[in-house]
């Protein structure tokens, strides 16, 4: 089998044609001038084979060539590259280094890659300083994880300023071997804001649009909500901390709706409401 596997090394499959040559009765003269080998050559495999079986026919393990980068360069690599900042850059590049250290761009890169650091890369980050952070996410996530009976629950939020764009010129369509093109510029065609509810039980979408994003707009937001979810049910109603979701004309509208439960989510937290998975999707789609 490894003389005839396609993957099997050159050298690998030489050598297995020499055990069974060997096998078939020839003696090391002969099946070095079959081969075209030296003897001493034949001699070695046979040896090997008979004394490790097929595990005797690869290389043995090789130390390599010896290190010529110490520790205290490769420590000051990474020193640097955690501790400072280049001139005029934000980052490091590689040849930005190999040129500061004196090293090869591709040993600054193995040193990089060998101690997981990425100068180019940049993630981001908010703590929440809400005081009640704790509570409003147990409450919050105690919605999702033990929905209460006879009620629902909706994820609201606006995604605003969502631009209608189109593009000046008609689109190349997708060819195989080739992508879908258009042009570079584009006209705009006016913005909407996007209020949706999100169901979080069956991933039904209360979904309207309006030209602007205010307090108006949110309160005939909340007329559909109540207009759409059956009179029997409580609703229990996820939203942030929005200026126009705290106006004293929303709160007069709650209050005299006794089934209406608002629950809060902390400042800074838009991940913990779930209608923004569904704008994403929007986003991504």
């Amino acid at each position: 089998s490894l003389t005839m596997r396609r993957k099997t090394a050159q050298a690998l499959a030489l050598r297995a044609r020499i055990v069974l040559a060997c096998a078939e009765g020839g003696q090391n003269t002969e099946v070095a001038a079959k081969l075209g080998l030296d003897r001493q050559t034949v001699g070695k495999w046979r040896r090997r084979f008979m004394e490790q079986r097929v595990a005797g026919l690869h290389d043995e393990p090789r130390s390599g060539a010896p290190r010529t980068i110490d520790d205290a360069r490769i420590e000051a690599v990474i020193v640097r590259t955690l501790e400072s900042c280049p001139e005029n850059a934000t980052h490091w590049s590689s040849r930005d280094m190999a040129k500061t250290s004196g090293l090869s761009v591709s040993t600054v890169q193995r040193i990089w890659r060998a101690f997981g650091l990425q100068p180019h890369r940049m993630e981001t980050f908010k703590l929440s300083t809400d005081p009640n952070f704790v509570a409003k996410v147990r409450d919050v996530v105690g919605l999702y994880v033990s929905p209460p009976e006879h009620a629902i629950v909706l994820c609201v939020d606006e995604k605003s300023q969502i631009q209608a764009l189109d593009r000046s010129q008609p689109m190349l369509p997708m060819r195989p071997g080739q992508a879908a093109r258009r042009s570079h510029d584009y006209k705009r065609l006016g913005t909407t804001s996007l209020f949706a509810a999100l169901d979080i039980a069956t991933g039904r979408v209360i979904g309207k649009c309006y030209g602007r994003h205010r307090t108006a707009e949110f309160r005939k937001f909340l007329d559909e909500i109540e207009a759409a979810v059956p009179r029997d049910l409580d609703v229990h109603l996820v939203m942030d901390n929005y200026v126009t979701h705290k106006t004293p004309m929303i709160r007069r509208w709650l209050a005299k709706r006794p089934r209406w439960h608002v629950h809060l989510t902390p400042t800074s937290s838009s991940w913990l409401n779930q209608v923004e998975r569904f704008f994403a999707l929007l986003t991504d789609k």
